[in-house]
């Protein structure tokens, strides 16, 4: 029993010892690390003596040395790394440590002999070579650090290249050739880092604001293609640097090249051709499309590419409203064409939705739109998925020729099908759409209000600014009576009878001049002369808003769009950069700020945006 208690005792004793030179221990790293940070050297160098002596850790040691450099207390400085050699006499880190305290202290050329000396010891070590030139990095010698690795790469025969390592060294060095040379020799040895070295790129290139370090890349590049004609990540990379650079034509060039020379299937410009579409650049994408069904009936995309084509023809004529009768015309028979040749089936229904869809709404032809799509509807084989999409487009032409309930009974059916995909959050909102315009604002706005939070970025945007207008134009003044006009007219335009739909604007405008609603009446009158082709109306409409609503909703969209008719339409130039230029100033948090920037860059050439960039940097700040 006593034996018991004496152990017990014991061991509480030897508890509460170490728990007091713990808190001990605690309390001086704490008192240390506020006497460094407040620059009390002095005060600080106390402390991490005292912890350095019954720790030996590096973090530790780092700190005392850095306090007797701060002290100028060389010679003790000196002691510390010297007794720090010895006790790890191969840890060639510590001789950094020295050839950093020469400096500091007025050697430079002892310290340049040391660092030399050094990098001359190393061994084929993988491990010895990264931690010494990191060490090199850690005092901010990057050349040193650079050679470390390059004597590493010659000591272990190109086992480890270090080739990311040096890349990075190169670049904060600012040494760009070679940098780019590092990141292109891993893809000789390594095709499958081709994801990492255009990660590692995308950073590094980030900054290059002239295109100076793209140009030599791609000349690098080419150069890479001429040496390993046999490669073809080279080419690959090429492709990659001009869609950064958004030059899709030449992209294309490339990606046709390689095509060509691989004999491959034209998958690479089936691919391209649709993120050439997706950023408007329509006459690439029909090149890409054209060269694959160049390929000829056998090839594997023929079909597909032949659909595409029609479908970016369309986008093409559709996107900048310029278009004529005889365009339509011949888009018309391209679709006939294709169709005829490419027969009606299961594998086409892509191409039947999208022609019954320019029927509707271009020819003004429902009725055979509607016949078409129901057509698609019992067509042996069709997916769900499929039967899905040619619903929603069936009941935007119902909606479009007046049989509202129709339409919502298909739009209904789609969104119970397909409740957490993007199809039934479009379906969705089309029907939260038609109550809008039956007046039933309420169920609208909760329907809107549940898309917010869309996996779609369009569909959250549509739907939060749907919501906003019926939340603006109700607010607490209860009267429905100018927003029920409002989404009447909305209809009516939708339906292209945009004569009534203008009345019925004239009349909320005239009767209701003193209400919130009255930017949205001359946004809707602007699309609807767009819709007609009447710029110079939709400019005058977009204008009032401009000068007399610049801080409402549709501010910004206004001059956004101001700019596009300048741009697009009016082919004033000169204009549309100046409007460009008030929107970056004027609206700085706009969504449209990206691709106003951008056109803005493409109108005035990266010299003159210089001045415009320094000034929106300076009214920011201010």
């Amino acid at each position: 029993m006593k034996n018991t208690i004496y152990i017990l005792i014991s061991f509480l004793i030897i508890t509460l010892s170490n728990t007091s030179i713990l808190a001990q221990n605690n309390s001086d790293e704490e008192l240390a690390n506020q006497y460094f940070y407040n620059k009390e050297f002095d005060k600080a160098v106390i402390y991490y003596e005292k912890l350095f002596n019954k720790s030996h850790n590096q973090t530790h040691y780092l700190k005392l040395l850095d306090c007797f450099v701060a002290l100028e207390e060389y010679k003790n400085a000196e002691k510390l790394i010297k007794n720090q050699q010895r006790k790890h006499p191969y840890e060639l880190n510590y001789n950094v440590d020295l050839a950093y305290l020469y400096n500091v202290s007025g050697k430079p050329n002892d310290a340049k002999q040391l660092s030399e000396k050094t990098i001359k010891q190393l061994s084929p070590n993988q491990q010895q070579v990264i931690s010494l030139a990191q060490a090199f990095q850690f005092r901010k010698e990057n050349d040193y650090a650079i050679q470390t690795y390059l004597q590493g790469r010659k000591l272990l025969k190109d086992m480890f290249p270090f080739n990311f390592e040096l890349a990075q060294l190169y670049s904060n060095s600012g040494k760009t050739e070679q940098m780019l040379n590092e990141y292109l020799d891993i893809l000789v040895v390594q095709e499958s880092y081709i994801q990492s070295v255009q990660n590692a790129l995308q950073t590094n290139l980030s900054d290059d604001d002239k295109g100076t370090k793209k140009d030599l890349l791609k000349t690098l590049l080419l150069k890479y293609i001429q040496t390993h004609p046999d490669r073809k990540v080279f080419s690959e990379m090429l492709i990659w640097v001009y869609i950064q650079e958004e030059n899709y034509l030449g992209a294309f060039t490339q990606a046709k090249a390689l095509d060509k020379r691989f004999k491959e299937y034209g998958d690479r410009l089936m691919a391209l051709g649709h993120l050439s579409a997706e950023n408007k650049d329509y006459e690439t994408a029909i090149k890409c499309y054209q060269y694959v069904i160049s390929k000829g009936l056998d090839s594997y995309y023929y079909v597909s590419a032949k659909m595409e084509l029609v479908n970016v023809y369309t986008k093409k004529i559709t996107s900048t409203n310029n278009f004529t009768a005889t365009d339509l015309a011949e888009l018309e028979r391209s679709y006939q064409s294709s169709i005829n040749e490419l027969g009606k089936s299961v594998s086409t229904t892509p191409l039947l939705r999208g022609y019954a869809n320019f029927q509707s709404f271009y020819l003004h032809q429902p009725e055979n739109a509607i016949s078409l799509l129901n057509e698609v509807l019992v067509m042996p084989g069709i997916s769900a998925h499929e039967i899905a999409q040619t619903k929603i487009e069936l009941a935007d032409v119902y909606l479009f020729v007046g049989e509202i309930w129709e339409a919502s009974l298909l739009y209904s059916q789609v969104e119970k099908a397909y409740k957490y995909d993007q199809l039934g959050e479009t379906a969705k909102f089309k029907n939260a759409k038609i109550s809008f315009y039956t007046g039933d604002f309420a169920w609208s706005k909760a329907q809107l209000d549940a898309l917010k939070a869309s996996t779609s970025k369009l569909i959250a945007n549509d739907a939060m600014q749907l919501s906003l207008l019926i939340t603006d134009n109700i607010g607490i003044d209860t009267n429905e009576a100018p927003l029920l006009l409002f989404a009447k007219a909305d209809l009516l335009s939708y339906q292209n009878k945009n004569e009534e739909a203008v009345k019925l604007l004239d009349t909320l405008k005239n009767e209701f001049s003193y209400h919130s609603i009255n930017d949205d009446v001359l946004f809707k009158r602007f699309q609807i002369n767009y819709k007609q082709q009447q710029f110079d109306a939709a400019l005058e409409n977009l204008n009032e808003i401009i000068t007399n609503y610049p801080t409402d909703l549709l501010g910004d969209d206004a001059l956004y769009n101001a700019a596009l008719i300048y741009d697009k339409n009016k082919n004033d130039q000169t204009k549309a950069a100046e409007l460009y230029k008030s929107l970056l100033f004027d609206y700085k948090d706009s969504v449209y700020g990206v691709d106003a920037r951008k056109r803005y860059r493409e109108l005035k050439g990266d010299i003159n945006i210089i001045k415009i960039e320094n000034d929106i940097l300076e009214f920011e700040a201010n």
